[in-house]
């Protein structure tokens, strides 16, 4: 699996992390063909996870907005990676080899990588004003001036995002209400051996929970919202936060003969099925993953760091085996640090190590149905995550790993 000649001409559609840390990859792996990197958005390419975090309270400097760049416009030149941003892709003719493009132009490439990422599920309520979801930096803009007025906030969505910006919002002086269907939704995350402690945090910090009831309806405009419950409960607010999933960017695909399920779907190697130089990495890709026996579409900052740098050594070097995701992702909680590896299988077991409440650090460890270990959450316990990932890493059974990690307590 390699390019037949360094020179060929690589177009990526979508200047995400997956993206462009493709891009750089394959520059300093030794491709020496030209490079285009396609947005959607104007802007540079940036990280995503701050939106939800730092940037949300930060003073919106240029500091501070350029903290969460992933590389210069100056830095990209010298790269030799050319930019065309602000022209979202809109079709794809794989025959023609030919990337279709919002003002009416196109790309030609030589070898394509899809990267266009997820974006956030639209909102089914639609009042005049006054909704807002988490996707781009222009979002997150946004959102920060509305939590920056300290009014009444609803966050629809208990999950790692919709959490994180009502912590935010806590910090900002905001009365918050957290609006979610499930009577714990951490726990589809984190396992509900300690989701109830996570929701227990918000609710020390001030924020308020309407948890196992959905929303029927928002009216009103922003700075006047009606946020009706599926219970009858109405909830004021001056603006409503809307984190309820995502979907992956496959809308300009839908012609192009791929075969898209919840992404675009690839073999091991992350070349789209059946189709000759196309790829796939990032938040977009649905790959086999080995470890689950099952295709996977993962939304994690890693995942989408490990493939691109995967699949530039592919394109440039050649690789032997299938990727393999290391399954890592994390969380910001008010002063709490949430951290899991590997994943949680349903129908196994889990152990939990440590005290939330007494000692203010706990670990979950987690067995699939057979009763090898496949995973591991960690609360405020760096040592405990990284003696896990080794530990994982090496096979070693969950009685093993939960034994060295009551050692570390």
């Amino acid at each position: 699996m390699t390019i037949e000649h360094l020179d060929r001409h690589v177009v990526i559609v979508g200047a995400s992390l997956a993206g462009t840390r493709t891009a750089q990859g394959l520059r300093a792996a030794g491709h020496t063909g030209p490079i285009t990197l396609i947005g959607a958005e104007a802007e540079l390419p940036y990280d995503r996870p701050p939106l939800s975090k730092a940037l949300l309270t930060s003073d919106w400097s240029e500091v501070a907005v350029a903290g969460v760049r992933l590389a210069s416009a100056d830095e990209l030149a010298e790269a030799g990676i050319e930019l065309l941003l602000g022209q979202a892709a809109t079709s794809l003719d794989t025959a023609a080899k030919q990337v279709g493009l919002a003002g009416g132009g196109t790309a030609s490439y030589d070898v394509l990588v899809i990267a266009t990422g997820a974006a956030a599920r639209p909102s089914p309520w639609t009042p005049e004003s006054g909704v807002y979801q988490l996707r781009t930096l222009e979002d997150a803009r946004a959102i920060a001036q509305r939590l920056a007025l300290g009014e009444p906030i609803v966050v629809v969505g208990g999950g790692f995002i919709g959490t994180e910006i009502a912590a935010a919002a806590v910090g900002l002086g905001c009365p918050v209400t957290v609006v979610d269907p499930l009577p714990e939704p951490m726990a589809r995350l984190v396992g509900p051996e300690i989701a109830g402690s996570l929701v227990g945090l918000h609710l020390r910090n001030g924020a308020e929970t309407r948890f196992g009831v959905g929303v029927a309806d928002i009216t009103g405009s922003a700075g006047d919202l009606t946020v009706e419950l599926a219970d009858g409960e109405r909830i004021a607010a001056s603006s409503a936060i809307v984190g309820i999933g995502s979907v992956p960017g496959t809308d300009w695909l839908e012609d192009s003969g791929l075969k898209l399920d919840n992404g675009v779907l690839t073999d091991g190697r992350l070349q789209a099925l059946g189709v000759e130089d196309v790829y796939a990495v990032g938040d977009v890709a649905r790959w086999p993953h080995a470890g689950r026996g099952a295709d996977v579409r993962a939304e994690h900052w890693t995942n989408a760091s490990d493939q691109a740098r995967y699949l530039a050594t592919a394109l440039t070097q050649g690789v032997e085996t299938d990727y393999a995701s290391t399954d890592y992702v994390w969380s910001d909680q008010y002063d709490w640090k949430v951290n899991a590896v590997g994943w949680r299988d349903p129908a196994g077991t889990s152990v939990v190590i440590g005290d939330l409440l007494e000692g203010k650090r706990a670990a979950v460890v987690h067995a699939d149905a057979a009763g090898a270990a496949c995973g591991v959450v960690t609360v405020n316990w760096v040592r405990a995550l990284n003696q896990a990932r080794r530990l994982l890493m090496a096979g070693e059974s969950a009685e093993t790993i939960a034994d060295a990690l009551r050692q570390l307590l």
